[in-house]
């Protein structure tokens, strides 16, 4: 495996090496600016080295960070991480097919994950055909994931530890949209292969729906033979926003094996809502999500295993100059605020009637530079405080991090 690793990255190497020598032979092609763009369009909306002596078009991003981090006065020390290099490449196959391909390669190779692999089949703008591994479209992060556009270190906590970050599938289904030069509408629908029971056998011996991700089985077979089901629709109007709503449920236990009944069926659902603008009379950014999950945990459970969750981030990017920076021209400078908040365990003590605690609100503060829209350098301070499920002394983490992404 890690042989025709090697082999893919040497070549990949060896083209982009070529690019250098001969711009003949491979040109930058940038992302589309010339419309409005939805959340929904992220996967294809990259910039990609093609050529018309290839049928494919190559590239990819990288993150690397620094950090050193406390909690409860206690570190680990300072930590160098290569966070990911992620790989990502398209077909134009014939008139209205297209095929799509994202490969990530996480903490050097100890993952390696095929995010995206799907045909595309253009009916009209209104209607698409997709199959094959997809990334399902609960809120927006899911799916604009990529480093170099965020000014954040770390994803969201909660895109990462309520949500599964990156979670993708193998099913189909349809997308499209349609508009104006001031609206814009869009819609996704697939059918994927289901959850499983990890989301409440788990090692964090908690309701972790991220936990869904360790079957790696599911690119092969569904757990249970249920569908997955994953619903968007999107709006944006010129100048001031887009706002989406998504869905995605389905049962994720084993209720019956060759014929015999084994348990009642048990649902897990979620439902989110991102909204992104730029507000211009203060020249800001926001992005925010939020989402619930509500998951249907057997009554033999105890309460530790939540029911009703939900949490979500709002971050605020602004620029505060605008220059040459290390003969770098139009350099851009921003700062940074992201507020974040997840409880993975929404009610009460039946036996006492007080709140379940488990909760984790973070702040985190930082500079960005910008030399290029496609690379980014961040410098983020972070501050967590952290309750467990008995509401204890609050838990309380904070540091800094450095890192850079960028596009290549």
């Amino acid at each position: 495996m890690k042989k025709n690793i090697t082999s893919f990255l040497s070549c990949f190497l060896i083209l982009q090496v070529s690019a250098q020598i001969n711009s003949n032979f491979l040109r930058r092609e940038a992302k589309d600016t010339a419309s409005i763009h939805l959340n929904m369009d992220a996967t294809y909306n990259r910039p990609f080295l093609k050529s018309d002596k290839l049928p494919i078009a190559l590239g990819g991003y990288a993150e690397a960070n620094y950090q050193y981090i406390k909690e409860d006065g206690i570190s680990e020390g300072h930590q160098f991480q290569m966070r990911r290099t992620t790989l990502f490449f398209s077909s134009s196959i014939a008139n209205r097919f297209s095929f799509l391909s994202e490969i990530e390669f996480e903490d050097g190779t100890k993952e390696i994950n095929i995010e995206f692999a799907a045909l595309d089949f253009e009916i009209s703008s209104l209607l698409n055909i997709r199959s094959g591994i997809v990334m399902n479209p609960i809120g927006a992060f899911n799916q604009n994931h990529d480093g170099p556009k965020w000014d954040f270190v770390d994803r969201p906590i909660s895109a990462t530890q309520l949500l599964p970050a990156t979670f993708s599938n193998v099913g189909f289904g349809i997308y499209g949209k349609t508009g104006n030069k001031v609206w814009v509408y869009g819609y996704e629908f697939y059918l994927t292969n289901g959850l499983n029971n990890r989301i409440i056998e788990n090692e964090e011996s908690k309701t972790f729906l991220p936990a869904v991700k360790k079957d790696i089985d599911r690119f092969e077979e569904s757990f249970n033979g249920s569908f997955l089901t994953t619903a968007k629709i999107t709006a944006k109007k010129n100048n001031v926003g887009e706002l989406g709503l998504s869905w995605m449920g389905g049962v994720y236990n084993k209720f019956q094996d060759d014929g015999f009944i084994l348990d009642k069926k048990r649902r897990a659902d979620v439902f989110a809502i991102d909204f992104n603008t730029k507000i211009s009379k203060i020249n800001t950014a926001i992005t925010a999500e939020w989402a619930w999950v509500k998951v249907g945990v057997p009554e033999t459970y105890t309460e530790q295993f939540g029911k009703n969750q939900q949490g979500g981030f709002i971050d605020f990017v602004k620029p505060i100059f605008r220059t040459k920076i290390f003969g770098v021209e139009k350099s851009i400078v921003n700062v940074v605020l992201r507020i974040e908040y997840v409880d993975w365990n929404k009610g009460k003590f039946k036996s006492i009637n007080e709140n379940i605690a488990e909760d984790v609100f973070s702040i985190v503060s930082g500079i960005s530079w910008r030399p290029t829209s496609e690379t980014v350098f961040r410098i983020n301070y972070r501050y967590n405080w952290q309750k467990d499920i008995l509401g204890n002394p609050t838990t309380k983490l904070g540091g800094i991090q450095i890192g850079v992404s960028t596009y290549f």
